[in-house]
């Protein structure tokens, strides 16, 4: 029997590299979560809204409530977040003086600012809101551009410390549609037309606004000492 030549042995090569590929390109697709699309303008019911008026972080006794109406697509909002709200949370949240609220406030012109949000919401599910929150607002340069963010959403919850499992299913149940929607309607009647937008002793700020900002405004709302 003839020994295979050196030319068919590169062929037999290829052939198994390329079977390789396409078994690689297989696993990765059963693998990879199906896009999920989040439901804009449904019926809010009153289960959406029981007992939740926000995502809220800080004191109950604090002094001074302040509302925060963002979209996670936002580059301004990311900018805030990332930049100005470590500032905030340390100086006037963690020492007793605000009580924070985010809202969710979804622009129409960002594709995935409602998946986003959902995904948000789902980490509420399991207690790891506001570190799903954070990686969100992170990454934004890393998901805002693709075509399926699904995918990168629930690597972030893995990065966030939840249950995978639990979250995919929270997300392809998109249940918390009509809470999103109902954050929205709430901005709305407000007068909310844009993001960042906060709500502070009554009155709409709608720029982004630096966290020395916010301490003269929240410094402005609190009572003041007796003469």
């Amino acid at each position: 029997m003839a020994a295979p030549t050196p030319g068919m042995n590169r062929f037999y090569l290829l052939l198994g590299a390329v079977a390789l590929a396409g078994i690689g390109w297989l696993v990765y697709q059963v693998g990879k979560p199906n896009a999920v699309s989040i439901p804009v303008n449904v019926t809010v019911l009153a289960a959406d809204t029981a007992g939740f008026r926000g995502y809220l972080l800080g004191a109950d006794s604090a002094p001074v409530e302040i509302s925060v109406f963002a979209d996670y697509q936002c580059p301004g909002c990311q900018s805030f977040e990332t930049i100005q709200f470590p500032a905030v949370r340390q100086q006037l949240i963690e020492t007793g003086l605000v009580r924070w609220r985010y809202r969710d406030f979804p622009l129409d012109g960002h594709p995935h600012a409602r998946l986003a949000a959902h995904a948000a919401a789902c980490a509420s599910d399991q207690g790891r809101f506001w570190q799903m929150h954070d990686v969100i607002y992170m990454r934004q340069a890393e998901w805002s551009f693709v075509r399926n963010a699904t995918g990168k959403f629930s690597d972030y919850a893995k990065e966030a410390g939840l249950d995978v499992g639990r979250y995919d299913e929270c997300m392809t149940s998109t249940k918390f549609a009509g809470r999103i929607q109902a954050s929205v309607m709430e901005g709305s009647k407000l007068g909310v037309n844009g993001t960042p937008t906060f709500l502070i002793g009554g009155r709409l700020h709608n720029d982004i606004l630096s966290s020395d900002s916010i301490k003269a405004l929240v410094q402005a709302q609190l009572p003041k000492p007796a003469p």
